[in-house]
């Protein structure tokens, strides 16, 4: 299919991050109705057509008021992108914060967990897909990972537990990727090679693969988006 998007509608959370841009334009690219949502969008440029709307998505009932008005201007809600989170390296041992593991959870998991409660019912009603955001890091966590490792641990397990609850009505996927390029990374890490790192257009094509009807047999899948090199 050239466009196997066409005329679903994608709501992205943490749209106008590096991710949820690129996730946006290529969705729109193939033929998507785009709703974009994160915390703030009033001082951002659009340059495609999209439907934009601020929300915390620490508030259950503001994420419901959104997906509500999504819903009721698209028609439809046939998939959810997960991409709304955050990363902090912080070491446990050398006075690492309680409040970061409750920051990492607050921003990686609860996130997720707010907007596919309150999509949920648009997508059983479409049919639809979620695809979530976890990490090939959190498969085995490094020194200083601990807060963001399980953080993301807890979407992909999310991830596989909502799989099951909603077979044969919505079909739930993760994927995980490594280092994405993006300028926050690469002032970071100024010693790295960024040619090893995962583009975050060849990430968006991956979830919006899982988004599609061509990914119509997988759900429960957590897919390693690792690169090449």
């Amino acid at each position: 299919m050239d466009n196997p998007l066409r005329d679903k509608t994608i709501v992205i959370t943490g749209a106008f991050g590096v991710l949820g841009r690129a996730a946006a334009e290529l969705a729109s690219a193939q033929g998507a109705q785009v709703a974009m949502l994160d915390v703030k969008t009033s001082a951002q440029s659009i340059t495609l057509p999209a439907l934009a709307i601020a929300v915390d998505l620490s508030d259950a009932a503001a994420a419901g008021r959104a997906m509500n008005t999504v819903r009721a201007q698209t028609g439809a809600i046939d998939a959810l992108l997960n991409i709304a989170g955050g990363f902090a390296w912080e070491s446990f041992a050398e006075g690492g914060a309680i409040a970061t593991w409750d920051q990492m959870f607050a921003l990686n998991l609860r996130t997720a967990l707010v907007a596919t409660q309150a999509a949920l019912t648009h997508l059983i009603e479409a049919q639809g897909a979620i695809v979530n955001v976890g990490a090939a890091g959190a498969l085995k966590a490094g020194a200083g990972m601990g807060a963001y490792a399980a953080s993301k641990q807890g979407v992909m397990k999310f991830t596989e537990s909502l799989a099951e609850e909603l077979k044969g009505r919505v079909r739930v996927n993760a994927v995980l990727p490594s280092v994405l390029d993006t300028p926050r990374n690469r002032a970071d890490m100024p010693e790295a090679d960024p040619a090893t790192w995962v583009q975050p257009a060849d990430l968006a094509r991956v979830m919006l693969f899982l988004a599609s009807n061509e990914a119509k047999a997988m759900t429960g899948a957590l897919v390693p988006v690792t690169g090449q090199v």
